[in-house]
């Protein structure tokens, strides 16, 4: 079977775009590291260099978070997704986005 064919395939577009998206170029293991603060500097590095991308840096950057953050779903654990979640507000505040209710 080829990919087009093969439902296993439809069902992991995630991991395709992951793999192959022309969108931002990442560094190596930056939704592992452990400091929120280093991965959002990383995000916005790429998101700042890139000229491959459709949108604004800042919403480049944060929607490949958000894509991260929502493929690994229910498998994230919770102290990944906390530090995740840190990460966006650190990208805020480094692209001056904070937003104060």
């Amino acid at each position: 079977m080829n990919d087009k064919t093969n439902p296993r395939n439809k069902k992991y577009w995630s991991g395709k775009v992951t793999r192959e998206s022309q969108a931002l170029d990442l560094e190596q293991g930056v939704f592992t590291w452990r400091d929120p603060k280093k991965i959002a500097t990383s995000l916005k590095r790429s998101a700042l260099e890139s000229t491959r991308r459709k949108a604004g840096p800042f919403q480049s950057a944060m929607s490949m978070l958000n894509f991260y953050i929502n493929r690994a779903g229910k498998n994230l654990p919770a102290e990944r997704k906390k530090v995740l979640e840190q990460a966006k507000i650190e990208l805020r505040a480094l692209f001056g986005k904070n937003l104060k209710k």
